[in-house]
């Protein structure tokens, strides 16, 4: 894994997303010209996410001031399922437990059940991102996005061409394609902490925001 520069620590707060972005300064506080190694409790998550065949880079710590980081995040180029590589749209820095339980959902959730259901592998997840320096809607209180630790999901690419979208086909899509969203969202709901949909209220109509979080909250 290629060499990065190494950042400063600040303290991670949680909560959800469903977020108005802040007007902070996205530049990195301090930045060292030291050379970038994960620290070692960082490396048993980067070696279990190695396991799962994912295509990533470990990023450096940084500290963007107001609560806001990116501590012990990797870029994720791909994911894998059962036989194939799985594309990712649109994703930021994100936390590496949670790149560990996105690639197994990905994996055992959304390509198993687009084969079962929809006849058809997935072959991309399009994302809204991940990492933003902002506080939950209507809140004064940071999101998850503030500290890399939630996805926010838009719609899945499978293998013959279909795209299926939150925005499209949860609420006037095919039985078929409505009863493929409701069953990844279940299999989300016992991979994250907090997952939210387009049944919890209107800022999440269009996305899945996956989080994870000690709470057991599913919407």
């Amino acid at each position: 894994m290629r060499a990065m520069i190494a950042l400063l620590p600040l303290m991670p707060l949680l909560a959800a997303c469903g977020a108005i972005p802040q007007s902070r300064d996205q530049q990195p506080l301090r930045q060292s010209t030291a050379v970038f190694s994960p620290r070692p409790e960082a490396q048993q998550c980067l070696s279990g996410l190695g396991q799962t065949k994912a295509s990533f880079t470990p990023l450096p710590d940084q500290y963007y001031g107001a609560g806001c980081s990116t501590l012990g995040t990797v870029r994720l180029a791909s994911l894998r399922s059962d036989n194939a590589q799985l594309s990712v749209s649109n994703l930021g820095p994100v936390t590496c437990p949670l790149a560990q339980n996105f690639a197994a959902w990905a994996r055992y959730g959304v390509d198993r059940a687009a084969r079962q259901i929809l006849g058809s592998p997935l072959q991309r997840i399009e994302t809204m991102g991940s990492y933003s320096c902002r506080n939950v809607a209507g809140r004064d209180r940071l999101s998850a996005h503030a500290t890399a630790n939630a996805i926010d999901i838009s719609a899945f690419v499978l293998a013959d061409g279909r795209r299926i979208s939150l925005s499209g086909q949860w609420a006037s899509g095919s039985a078929q394609e409505r009863r493929f969203l409701t069953t990844i969202h279940a299999s989300a709901c016992k991979r994250f902490g907090t997952v939210l949909g387009p049944n919890y209220n209107a800022a999440h109509r269009d996305h899945f925001h996956l989080e994870l979080s000690r709470s057991a909250f599913c919407h």
